[in-house]
């Protein structure tokens, strides 16, 4: 808002002065008529001049019926006699000179102005400074907050206890550093986190700041980045200068891959700028004293892409890994956000944790934000588990989209597709159980069978993999079976079958006949200065050996999809009357069809009333993946 003012207050003082100068030289002209000194001389002949003022050459006079004009004289000795004669009255006044300033002003108007409009700009291309001035480029973007303006300690970050008590000696050191000085110990000068986004590596470092009652500088790797070489350098050098001022504190710099790449990597040369920043950046921690209680804390998720200079031992000597939470850890964060949220006692915190795995800290945040807008929406005084799950199932399964409509027989092909998928991953043991179908259209989906895993789970055997292949069969070939026909609804989960299988062969080594063997070729990204040039380590024999296994893997498990559905095909037929019907099914219905009995009809919802089913809107068939799926 600042800079607005300020901006636009240069741009008026512009104009004005533009103004003032454009007047200054029209208003000599205004009002006044040119004359020719020939006409001039017959009117003064015919007693139409009443009066004249000669300034120097320039004449200005008025005429007997009022008007003026102006006009310019030669050298004319008998010019005023010749006015007397006629009774013409005459005023003489010396000729009028612009001042030595307006003359100087004039001439330097233009290059103030181009200066001015210079400096404006730049002001702009490097966001006007810190400090204010116009040439404050090299000043550093770092944002400080002191002990009184950080509130945020270890009581509000959850879900990674190993972090946590990993960075736990930094704040004894920043409270006592003479405790390790004493036994010759040296406490690690930089801290690099590394976790998925939205796991709390920011959050976890304003803790540290917190617990310890001491500065806090926070700054983006992108801010030392400009388009002039040697202004991040110059950033680098502010910050640690400030930072030393303040100590003991701790100096934050999130995203540090933006400036922390590999130096001469890439295509056509490297990055001038970004590696004379780097380099600053890997002097200043190796340069100052490790007395000197300041404590570099970087944040990425990126740790590949990161030069190798940056992590050896004297800068980021320590490596802290914040991992996505396990269920404890979910359950601690989701009390974290509740706290915030009026809820409702039916709401149990145990139970959310356990029906979203795979979700990180910003994801529970988010679920427990979009439960209580959901409540809003219905003018709720708590939150209820409802409104929580409505949240789950729009962040796995993307929003409703009830305004489609689409024919009732690309309904009931939908209909069969889902429930293709939920049979075959109820009759096979090691699949995840169905946690909800759906053959409402949800954000890309057009349907969706939801599988929950029961527990966390860190890797997949060979007999998951094949059975989820197996499930993402079953929609087709439900169609096949019930509809005689073939849609493009498969398309994505042929897509991420025949992935899969290429995996086990190629990477996971879960073929009997090609063995424990990488038969992929280098992936390394081309950017980096990796795999500049393709190095084919297989020869053309073993890759059609690798087709021909990977064909067998999903020929297997099409004929026993195939034969799951075929042995099934009243609980298909069951299912899918009910997805008709209510649109949506929950585990408890799928349990019932699949142990023979009627479903139970669906729980009344107290936010609003189930659709008429003739206005239930249609779904086509896409299956959602679960994260058990993606292998």
């Amino acid at each position: 808002m600042n800079n607005l003012i300020k901006n636009m207050a240069i741009w008026l003082v512009i104009a004005l002065v533009l103004m003032t100068v454009f007047n200054q030289f029209s208003t000599r002209q205004s009002g006044q008529a040119p004359m020719e000194y020939s006409q001039f001389i017959d009117e003064v002949k015919q007693g139409r001049i009443a009066k004249v003022t000669i300034e120097g050459r320039t004449l200005k006079g008025t005429k007997t019926d009022g008007r003026r004009f102006t006009t310019y004289t030669p050298s004319d000795p008998w010019m005023v006699s010749d006015l007397l004669k006629a009774g013409v009255i005459i005023d003489a006044k010396p000729e009028e000179e612009p001042s030595l300033l307006m003359n100087i002003f004039v001439s330097w108007f233009p290059m103030l102005l181009l200066i001015g409009v210079w400096i404006f700009f730049m002001r702009q291309m490097q966001g006007g400074g810190r400090g204010g001035g116009a040439f404050s480029f090299g000043k550093s973007k770092a944002r400080m907050l002191d002990e009184s303006t950080n509130q945020v300690t270890f009581a509000d970050v959850a879900g990674c206890e190993e972090a946590k008590e990993e960075v736990s000696e930094l704040v004894e050191f920043l409270r006592d550093p003479s405790k390790f000085q004493k036994l010759g110990g040296r406490i690690p000068r930089g801290v690099l986190m590394v976790g998925n986004p939205g796991t709390g590596k920011t959050l976890l470092a304003r803790a540290i700041a917190g617990e310890a009652k001491v500065p806090f500088f926070s700054i983006s790797g992108s801010d030392f980045v400009e388009m002039f070489v040697g202004v991040g350098a110059a950033r680098v050098r502010d910050m640690f200068e400030q930072a030393k001022k303040h100590a003991p504190c701790i100096i934050f710099i999130d995203e540090i891959d933006a400036v922390g790449r590999q130096r001469g990597a890439g295509l056509g040369g490297g990055n001038d700028e970004r590696e004379q920043t780097l380099n600053q950046l890997l002097v200043e921690m190796d340069g100052f004293e490790g007395t000197a209680g300041v404590i570099v804390i970087a944040a990425t998720n990126r740790p590949d892409v990161l030069d190798p200079a940056l992590l050896r031992p004297g800068r980021f000597d320590r490596q802290v890994t914040v991992p996505l939470p396990d269920i404890r850890g979910r359950e601690q964060i989701l009390h974290v956000h509740m706290r915030k949220v009026p809820i409702a006692p039916d709401v149990h915190a145990e139970t959310l944790a356990r029906g979203t795995p795979g979700m990180s800290g910003a994801d529970l945040a988010n679920l427990v934000n979009e439960a209580a807008l959901f409540a809003a929406r219905s003018n709720k005084r708590l939150v209820d588990m409802e409104d929580f799950e409505r949240a789950k199932d729009k962040i796995f399964m993307g929003a409703e989209r009830k305004s489609v409509l689409m024919p009732e027989r690309e309904r009931r092909n939908t209909a069969y597709h889902e429930s293709g998928h939920a049979v075959v991953a109820q009759l096979l043991p090691k699949t995840d159980p169905v946690h909800k179908v759906s053959i409402i259209p949800r954000g890309r989906a057009l349907g969706v069978t939801m599988q929950l895993p029961t527990e966390d789970r860190f890797s997949m055997d060979r007999e998951e993999i094949l059975q989820n292949i197996a499930v993402l069969f079953g929609g087709r070939i439900a169609e096949e079976v019930f509809m005689g026909q073939m849609t493009t609804g498969a398309s994505n989960d042929f897509e991420r079958a025949t992935e899969m299988a290429r995996r086990m062969v190629t990477q996971w080594g879960m073929s009997d006949s090609l063995g424990p063997m990488v038969y992929g070729e280098n992936e390394g990204e081309v950017f980096l200065g990796r795999s500049v040039t393709t190095h084919k380590n297989v020869s053309e024999a073993t890759m059609q050996k690798v087709d021909i296994e990977i064909r067998r893997i999903i020929d297997t498990q099409y004929s026993l999809a195939r034969k799951l559905i075929e042995e099934n095909r009243d609980k298909i037929e069951v299912m899918a009357k009910a997805l008709l019907e209510w649109e949506t099914i929950d585990a408890e219905q799928i349990g019932d069809i699949m142990e023979g009995r009627t479903p139970r009809p669906p729980k009344p919802s107290r936010t609003a009333p189930t659709p008429p089913k003739d206005n239930a809107p249609p779904a086509a068939p896409a299956p959602t993946a679960t994260p058990a799926q993606e292998a």
